[in-house]
């Protein structure tokens, strides 16, 4: 009789007395992890860890956390180029007094960060 392993196709080593199945990872991609990723793994494993072992078992992490890091990077160019115009944060102000638009772009990243980490990271 197979066992349910043996019936999905899989495999088994013996190693001494214990047979022990022969597992692969499915997505071995190559993913670069940024910033945001790696801040959306540490909310996984410490706040949505049924989601985390999850997207292991399934071996999803890396992919997921690749299109999250992804999607936080283009909505924060999104969000800073969009609130500098509103807030009239030009390359004229920078070359006028650069210390007010350093100042200025600052709080505008700062407040884009926290609203990516809300939107896309902690969600």
């Amino acid at each position: 009789m197979k066992s349910i392993l043996e019936e999905m196709g899989g495999t088994y080593r013996q190693v001494d007395d214990y047979f022990i199945p022969n597992l692969v990872l499915l997505d071995t991609g190559n993913y670069q992890i940024g910033k945001y990723g790696r801040m959306r793994r540490s909310y996984l494993k410490e706040y949505r860890k049924i989601f985390y072992n999850t997207y292991i078992l399934e071996g999803m992490l890396f992919k997921h956390l690749a299109e999250i890091d992804q999607a936080c990077n283009e909505r924060m160019e999104i969000i800073v180029s969009t609130m500098a115009k509103q807030e009239g944060v030009t390359e004229a102000l920078k070359t006028a007094d650069q210390m007010e638009w350093v100042r200025r772009i600052n709080s505008i990243r700062n407040r884009a960060e926290e609203i990516i980490l809300t939107e896309l990271v902690n969600a």
